[in-house]
């Protein structure tokens, strides 16, 4: 027995067939678009929504942003019809809203009202494809969607949402959203803008105030302005039908010569002694609850945005580095630190990807506090601009 058992301890090992082994793992063919699979965490509807606001964005709104003649680097497709140059002229064409709104890219996670009511995720993924094409147009699009219509939504009373959503939905109507103010920019809590008793119109309330650095505010239909309600100190939310009010009492001066988001329009609300219908006014929330809520979906959204950005970065870097030669007619893309400085891209935006994947999926049940919002949108703007800029 014991000689058996010392033969076989002792006997010569039968050769490890490395071969066999290599092919059993054969490793897949990398796809540097979806580095790391994310497309398979999304279900079909989610894939079809990304695939129709890619087509709109290639095809529609990027000849808008570049100007004349312009090529998508994602379709095989024509160069495009002329079109003014938005960044440079700082020039935006509200038609936008309308098609966005054709396609049922506007507040794509309200249920009800003409709205399409999607998951997070596939409102992330429009957002993606808009801020893949320019920053400015996902803020245009966050403010009507995120902003005005997610405030109506949450805060607004049945009247409310049966007079907005479905116009706001369709782009018929545009909104803006009026926070910030010109000495209290990160300090909405000490806003001076002001509701009180109108003096002779009974049921109506006087608004009073400024705001600054309003994305829509020049072109706007609707306004969701926060102020304080003078009875009381809180702040409340109010909706301001711009073709109602009286002239003197409602002026959105545009902000002109930006260094950044020229292809969105931004400006100044300001108000004195506007008249607002008290039935305008939110019902229930008070304070800063109503405008952070708001907010958070947006951060949301930018955090899935400048994922876009960064992928058109590293599609058009990408595709130069294999163009440019160099060094014994070598493509630059052949040598380490250009490949390093995609690679590190390349990684940041999987990872920023499957992030917001997760708190989206967690928002939608309910479970995502906003300090997970935070964190994804500050990690993947930060991700963004540092490869962007590499």
């Amino acid at each position: 027995m014991y000689k058996h058992a010392l033969r076989r301890q002792f006997a010569p090992a039968r050769p490890i067939h490395f071969v066999a082994r290599r092919w059993a793992h054969a490793p897949r063919v990398f796809n540097w678009e979806d580095p790391l699979g994310s497309n398979s965490l999304f279900t079909e509807e989610e894939l079809a929504i990304q695939d129709t606001a890619k087509s709109y964005c290639q095809e529609r709104m990027l000849p808008r942003v570049l100007g004349v003649y312009s090529r998508s680097p994602y379709l095989d497709c024509p160069l495009n019809v002329v079109h003014p140059d938005a960044y440079r002229n700082e020039n935006y064409d509200r038609k936008i809203l309308e098609e966005m709104g054709e396609l049922g890219l506007l507040g794509a996670t309200i249920n009800g009202y003409d709205c399409a009511g999607v998951s997070s995720v596939a409102s992330g993924l429009i957002t993606r494809e808009v801020e893949r094409v320019d920053s400015g147009y996902r803020s245009g699009m966050s403010v009507q969607s995120s902003l005005v219509m997610g405030g109506i939504d949450e805060f607004g009373t049945e009247e409310q949402k049966e007079k907005y959503l479905p116009r706001l939905a369709k782009g018929k109507l545009l909104g803006c959203f009026g926070l910030t103010e010109p000495n209290h920019g990160s300090d909405p809590g000490s806003m001076e803008s002001m509701a009180k008793p109108h003096p002779s119109k009974k049921g109506y309330l006087s608004l009073s105030g400024s705001k600054t650095w309003i994305t829509n505010s020049p072109i706007a239909d609707v306004m969701l302005v926060w102020a304080k309600l003078e009875s009381s100190g809180k702040i409340r939310g109010f909706l301001i039908d711009c073709n109602e009010c009286p002239p003197g009492t409602l002026e959105t001066p545009p902000l002109k010569n930006k260094t950044g988001l020229r292809a969105s329009i931004t400006g100044m609300i300001q108000l004195d002694e506007c008249p607002i219908p008290e039935s305008n006014m939110f019902p229930d929330v008070e304070g800063l609850k109503g405008p952070f809520s708001c907010l958070n979906s947006a951060r949301y959204g930018i955090a899935w945005g400048v994922m876009g950005a960064l992928e058109d970065c590293i599609t058009r870097a990408r595709s130069y580095a294999l163009e440019r030669r160099q060094f014994k007619n070598n493509p630059i893309a052949k040598y380490q630190l250009v490949q390093k400085k995609l690679s590190s891209a390349v990684t940041d935006a999987a990872y920023g990807i499957l992030a917001a994947t997760q708190v989206g999926r967690l928002k939608d049940k309910g479970k995502a506090a906003p300090e997970m919002i935070s964190m994804i949108k500050r990690q993947n703007c930060d991700r963004a601009l540092s490869n962007s800029r590499a």
